[in-house]
């Protein structure tokens, strides 16, 4: 049977994996975008100045649960299909601190995935940029061998690069050199340290003539160097994801006043022009944008990002520096949820059957029902929704020619497989007095 969205098996089952595990996919999100279709023109506006040459900087807020990490993976994965780079990374503490921007270069790399690349795709692109030097010494008729006139192209396309961080092209030239002679483990070393890893052996910093580890000043030039060797591989550009950046709301005073100052700085840095071809996004709560232990702390950075939001959401300009996730509703999370049967009907084992036993009426009542699980709180509650509909009823009615989940599924929601927010929302919200999701009463 042909599949009418068309994606093809290996994505079907991408995708409802990650949702049988309560997590959002890493793919085919482009089907699941509900609600998301007012901003897909001004993304692609944006990234289309990102391509030309641009930066942009964009902050989404939204409350815990509305969608914020879904629309930073549906935008990584619509930027991809624009060739761009994406690299996505959670703020936080003590893995990934902002303020520590040598550490968010490094997590970029750890995480760079290019439209035909998973993570880690630095090595990928760094020697698919040579191999592309390559041929244009060759084009050039160069007199010199093909490392030599390799190496001297690379200079040249990072002569403005090396004007503030040399070492990256030092690193770069004595990798190709590494490469060249078949010294792997220098190879690995030199480009574990072009990443920002830390630690590299002294005699492999030795041969190309650095010391010590990246600092954080010396990673906003080595993110310039990423990105002229992304676009001189024909790349788009890279958009960079900052996850759930209101994780420093949390901190000490003193490393939140430094995040706060880092994520100006990289704003300016956009706004300046000197980091051609990144898109970057963050992401943040509403408390975390107008608090006073968030943005409102540092007024440029609350200045910079002030928008007007008093107006009905149907309004929201999506070309704003920052934009506002509403949160899903009971019919957006239905809407959702035919998606999702969909997808999965299109490759059950009986479809027909599957459609008929979870129709639109059926999803109703149970997103309903979730919901009640959760306070009443419709817009927290996606993720175990999707998690429900996969795992206890779709599978069920696939595996089992007997199974009608308005007979034989009794919803259940146990603490252990609530989200901190899902358990908050249930602790605090009116919790309806739901054990199936036929008592729910609705007018279907």
């Amino acid at each position: 049977m042909s599949d009418p969205i068309g994606i093809s098996p290996r994505r079907r089952r991408d995708i409802t994996d990650a949702l049988r595990r309560g997590t959002v996919p890493r793919q085919g999100l482009d089907v699941l975008a509900v609600g998301l279709g007012p901003f897909e023109a001004a993304i692609d506006e944006e990234l289309a100045t990102v391509a030309g040459g641009g930066a942009a900087f964009k902050a989404v807020r939204g409350e815990y649960g509305s969608g914020k990490t879904f629309f930073a993976r549906w935008l990584t994965e619509h930027a991809k299909k624009a060739n761009f780079a994406t690299a996505e990374i959670q703020i936080s503490e003590t893995e990934t601190p902002l303020h520590k921007l040598e550490t968010i270069y490094r997590r970029i790399n750890e995480n760079l995935s290019t439209p035909t690349t998973p993570p880690s795709a630095l090595r990928d692109v760094i020697d698919g940029w040579f191999y592309i030097l390559d041929h244009d010494v060759k084009d050039t008729r160069a007199d010199r061998s093909a490392v030599e006139g390799s190496l001297a192209l690379m200079q040249r396309r990072l002569a403005s690069v090396s004007k503030e961080a040399p070492a990256f092209a030092a690193v770069l030239r004595q990798y190709r050199i590494a490469r060249e002679t078949g010294d792997g483990a220098q190879a690995d070393g030199l480009l574990a340290w072009l990443g920002g890893q830390p630690h590299v052996a002294s005699a492999v910093k030795k041969a190309a003539g650095v010391r010590g580890d990246l600092d954080h000043f010396g990673a906003l030039g080595f993110l310039q160097g990423l990105l002229t060797v992304l676009r001189d591989s024909d790349y788009a550009g890279l958009v960079v994801v900052l996850d759930e950046v209101e994780t420093l709301q949390r901190m000490r005073s003193d490393v939140r006043e430094k995040s706060l100052n880092a994520l100006r700085q990289l704003m300016d840095e956009v706004d300046g022009g000197r980091f051609p071809g990144l898109y970057l996004l963050v992401t943040g709560t509403p408390a975390f944008f107008d608090g006073q232990q968030g943005v409102q702390r540092l007024a440029p950075l609350a200045q910079r990002l002030q928008t007007d939001f008093t107006t009905d959401p149907r309004w929201d300009n999506p070309r704003a520096a920052q934009i506002r996730l509403t949160g899903f509703t009971t019919d957006s999370i239905v809407e959702l949820g035919t998606r999702v049967r969909d997808i999965y009907a299109n490759g059950a084992k009986d479809p027909k059957r599957l459609r008929s036993m979870v129709d639109d009426a059926y999803l109703r009542t149970l997103a309903v029902a979730v919901g009640g699980e959760l306070g009443g709180r419709t817009g927290v509650a996606p993720r175990l929704f999707l998690k429900k509909l996969v795992a206890d009823v779709l599978d069920r009615v696939d595996l089992f020619d007997d199974f009608d989940p308005r007979h034989d599924y009794h919803l259940t929601v146990s603490a252990d497989e609530l989200s901190e927010v899902e358990r908050e929302a249930r602790a605090q919200g009116d919790r309806l007095p739901v054990t199936s999701v036929d008592d729910i009463e609705l007018d279907v």
